[in-house]
Parts: structure tokens; sequence; C-alpha cells
């Protein structure tokens, strides 16, 4: 695809479920300017080169598509989420979706975790200019680290991290670290499908019920019933 060809798709996918229920025009404006810059690496990226350095990729912001965002907003508003997490945050896209419905719920923080230190200020920078920054805390690290301990109860999750080349998937491992600290009733949202995560929020003994949105090719949403 050329960029024309590109820009009209950014376009057509950021429209293509009607207006936003995010209604604020100051967020809306970074939102466009964050979805519309999106680029994607010549080589597939970390999907097809699962071993690769996140580093590799840190001019490159992979983020949730806004029909996800648009769920989040929705979900979190709707559960008066106070308390979200993101794994990971890249350049603040899910984190704008997340801190807008936290303020318009009246107060909270979403707390994000990112690997790479550019995208970490770039993230940070987008939530500035949407007028957001009080509503989010970004961790700089590794997930598996930076999210140990999340303050209490966890309202909503989003585990949308860096494929690994071998072994239990990151997503699996962050999961692990999250899901005791999701209270009953919030939720839980994937994009990616890692068979490994599927297996944990399936499993009847974790505590989660699933289905899937056909969102981005298919969204996994979860809630903790026990």
């Amino acid at each position: 695809m050329n960029i024309d060809e590109i820009e009209k798709f950014l376009r057509e996918t950021r429209n293509a479920n009607g207006p936003s229920p995010l209604q604020d025009a100051q967020v809306n404006e970074v939102i466009d300017r964050v979805w519309a810059s999106q680029r994607y690496p010549d080589d597939g990226g970390p999907r097809a080169n699962p071993s690769c350095d996140p580093e590799d990729y840190a001019d490159y912001g992979f983020s949730i598509f806004p029909a996800q965002g648009d769920l989040i907003y929705l979900l979190c508003r709707a559960i008066r989420a106070t308390r979200v997490v993101e794994f990971a945050t890249s350049v603040g896209l899910s984190t704008l979706y997340f801190a807008a419905a936290l303020r318009d719920n009246g107060g909270g923080t979403v707390i994000g975790s990112e690997l790479v230190h550019s995208k970490v200020v770039t993230a940070r920078r987008h939530l500035a200019e949407a007028g957001l920054a009080y509503y989010a805390e970004i961790r700089e690290g590794d997930g598996r680290e930076t999210l140990k301990d999340l303050g209490g109860p966890v309202d909503f999750a989003l585990i949308d991290g860096w494929p690994s080349g071998s072994g239990p998937s990151l997503a699996r491992q962050v999961i692990e670290v999250v899901a005791p600290q999701i209270r009953i009733g919030g939720f839980l949202m994937n994009d990616n499908g890692e068979s490994d995560y599927v297996d944990f929020v399936r499993d009847p003994a974790n505590g989660f019920v699933s289905m899937n949105v056909p969102i981005k090719g298919g969204t996994l949403l979860s809630v903790k019933v026990f």
C-alpha cells in the first residue's frame, strides 16, 4: 500500500463504527493524530520476528484499533473504573482511552508498562497534549516486574504486549502477575490471541469467563467471576 492508501485505510478504520463515545475534542484530536501516524515495518514486525529486540522497533507504535479503544472507554465508564492497567503502553493510544474514561468517572489512574524509553517519552507527551497526564502512570521497564504491585484491586486490564520467540508468551507471564490483582467483576482484554494466554483465561480454575469480540480480527474479552 502507498501512503495515500494507508492514510485512507486509517481514516476509514477510525470512523468505521460511527462517532466515538468519547466526545472530548482535545482528546480526540490527539487520538486521531496518533492513529494517523501509525506505521508498520516492512519486515512484518514483531509477530513475524518474535525473538527480536523491542528496541529494533522503537520507531513504530503498535496500538489497538479505535473500535477497541471505544469499547475500553465504554466498559470503564460502565463499571466506574478507577484503577486500570495496560501492557504494553507503546506510544499511548490505549492509554488515552483509559485515562479519558477515568477522568470522566471522576478520577483514577491507568498504570502502563513500556520497555522502550523513547515510547515512554512519546506516550507521556501524548497524554500531556490531551490534558490527561494527571490520570496516567507509565512505568518504564519489564512488565513482569513493573506490574507486580498495582496498589489495589484492578477494574480493567489490557494485555497487548510483545510476542516471545520460545517458551511462555509475555502475555501469559504478565497475566499471571496481573490476574490476582483484578477484582471480581473486573474486565480483561487481549487481541493477540497467544495460545497459552487463551489457555489461562479459559481455564475455569483461574476465575474468568470469556468471549471473542469481532474487532481487529478477534478480541478476547474476559470478566473475573471469582
